[in-house]
């Protein structure tokens, strides 16, 4: 496992060191580092759909040739999500949704620019060298001693529908250092959507030490303007804890749901669950 960590880092460092060298002369060991490294390796089952697998990877760099003006990102996410900014909470990955590799997910290389602490411009490339661009904007506010909540906002464009957005609102009660009921709700707007796409979840978080997690919750989705504006509601148990060290991190999902489809009279039911290992670096 070190070996394999060891390595993956090794390669997001000359990646690093390469893209630095785009823009001037500083060499990467002037200041330069690597953020938010993360290599995530899931397997989803779901009743009567069988089971899939899928790998993702995402890095943020820190450039000495750009200074505190710049970063650079790179990896592999699903290409929908990667340019509506989706929340985590919300993903097919951890909504247990089917998801092909081949279709779905891309790799992506791009360019940010802070321009406050707040605020960041993002434009970068999918595969097939397919532009996109964002402008996000994200605060955090405390309501109270226990209570917090948080906006974002993520305006983006896409060469092959245009513009679109995605609002992020969340709200959470903390009851004690380690037990907090969290409300997510996020919205995205495009071109093809019929009014928006819409998920909300409401759920306890209980948290044992700095990275071990349990949280059970339920969640719907939908989309307004089609013949079903829920198209799915149900439960998700969710427990994440350290594997190997501080950052080899196991997480098991068990839900079950209640789809139905615009063309369905009846909603179905269904158990999924999944399984992942995560490596940060």
């Amino acid at each position: 496992m070190d070996t394999t960590r060891r390595k993956v880092r090794g390669f997001a460092h000359w990646l690093g060191e390469e893209v630095n060298d785009w823009f001037g002369d500083k060499p990467f060991s002037d200041g330069g580092k690597v953020s938010h490294g993360r290599l995530s390796m899931r397997v989803r089952w779901q009743e009567d759909e069988g089971s899939s697998t899928s790998v993702r990877f995402r890095a943020r760099f820190s450039l000495p040739n750009l200074k505190d003006k710049a970063y650079v990102f790179f990896g592999q996410e699903n290409e929908r999500e990667l340019i509506s900014d989706q929340p985590e909470a919300f993903t097919r990955e951890q909504q247990l949704l089917s998801e092909s590799r081949r279709t779905d997910q891309t790799g992506f290389l791009g360019l940010g620019f802070n321009l406050r602490d707040y605020v960041d411009l993002r434009v970068g490339v999918r595969g097939g060298i397919k532009p996109y661009a964002q402008a996000r904007y994200r605060r955090e506010w405390m309501l109270s001693a226990s209570n917090r909540a948080e906006l974002r906002e993520t305006v983006f464009w896409r060469a092959s529908d245009g513009f679109g957005s995605t609002t992020s609102i969340n709200l959470e009660h903390a009851y004690s250092p380690f037990l907090s009921l969290k409300w997510q709700n996020a919205a995205t707007i495009t071109k093809e959507t019929d009014g928006f796409a819409w998920s909300s979840s409401v759920g306890l978080f209980r948290a044992f030490g700095d990275t071990r997690l349990l949280s059970v919750e339920a969640l719907a989705s939908g989309e307004t303007g089609s013949d079903t504006d829920v198209g799915e509601y149900g439960i998700r148990l969710k427990w994440q804890r350290p594997v190997y060290r501080d950052w080899l991190l196991a997480e098991l999902i068990l839900g079950h749901f209640w789809p139905r489809n615009d063309d369905e009279p009846e909603r179905k039911r269904s158990w999924a669950a999944g399984a992942g290992l995560e490596m940060r670096f």
